[in-house]
């Protein structure tokens, strides 16, 4: 496992803090198009994800890649999660990763 540049996980609040750097989100598709998927993070924000999804992409899917803005990742890895998710549990994840526990996580 490459541990040189970790990806930071993050909701669509902490995209922001994580700009041309790699993250890790998972997201609910909401729209899949040709290079790109709208989708909803764990904290009900709006993201779009560019690049080239599974096909077809599950109702959830986790995406590694660089934040592009405040509300992209340009994807590098896809992986579908299936059709049920705990977003809840996932952003509280995401919360202390990037809070208290960040030490363990970068």
């Amino acid at each position: 496992m490459d541990t040189s540049n970790p990806a930071a996980f993050v909701n669509g609040g902490l995209l922001r803090m994580h700009l041309g750097r790699k993250v890790r989100a998972v997201i609910q598709v909401i729209r899949s198009d040709v290079g790109s998927v709208i989708g909803k993070s764990t904290d009900d924000s709006q993201i779009i994800v560019k690049g080239s999804p599974p096909v077809p992409p599950t109702n959830y899917v986790e995406v590694i890649g660089v934040a592009e803005t405040d509300n992209s990742i340009r994807a590098e890895i896809w992986t579908n999660f299936g059709d049920a998710f705990d977003m809840s549990s996932y952003d509280q994840l995401c919360q202390l990763a990037n809070g208290e526990f960040k030490h363990l996580f970068l």
